[in-house]
């Protein structure tokens, strides 16, 4: 488990566009929101990577820099970026699970359409020096953060110089 006001591991992702994205060579004004996401099989995770894509020039406006990221392979990932309504978002993809775990995520074994093995969703707010300010890890894929409650939060952050909290 990553605390709060700790260095965040660094990662390294292919995004579907043909590029990569390494966390230490991010340079937000504020922050790098982590999204990590099931995959192509979750609808949960749909909805939610549709919906940070309505928030996309928010979180820009905020000098929040946003990536998704899962264990998907690369195939699987271009396509769930054809298919669903995330244009803007960046979306990588082959997280490894080992790094995953290292993370503190919490890691399924597939049933139904399911991929055998895949990482469940995680939400981290990376600070631009790579310690963490704040993250949300779940075990399954409800409970996740409203992103408009989260905006609303980074504006709090924000306007009030609000320190990280639970690093004990």
């Amino acid at each position: 488990m990553i605390k709060p006001r700790t260095e965040t591991p660094d990662i390294t992702i292919n995004l579907v566009d043909d590029t990569i994205w390494t966390l230490s060579e991010q340079n937000p004004s504020n922050f790098t929101l982590l999204v990590v996401y099931r995959g192509k099989h979750c609808p949960v995770c749909k909805k939610y990577l549709e919906t940070i894509q309505e928030y996309i020039p928010d979180f820009e406006n905020r000098g929040v820099n946003v990536v998704a990221v899962s264990a998907d392979l690369e195939e699987r990932a271009k396509a769930t970026y054809k298919e669903w309504d995330i244009k803007n978002v960046p979306l990588g993809y082959e997280f490894p699970i080992e790094e995953a775990r290292s993370w503190g995520l919490y890691i399924s074994k597939g049933i139904k359409e399911e991929p055998e093995e895949f990482i469940e969703p995680a939400i981290f707010i990376i600070r631009p020096d790579r310690t963490l300010y704040a993250s949300s890890i779940q075990t399954m894929p409800f409970a996740r953060p409203e992103i408009e409650a989260l905006i609303k939060s980074i504006d709090f952050v924000l306007d009030k110089k609000y320190p990280a909290r639970g690093e004990a």
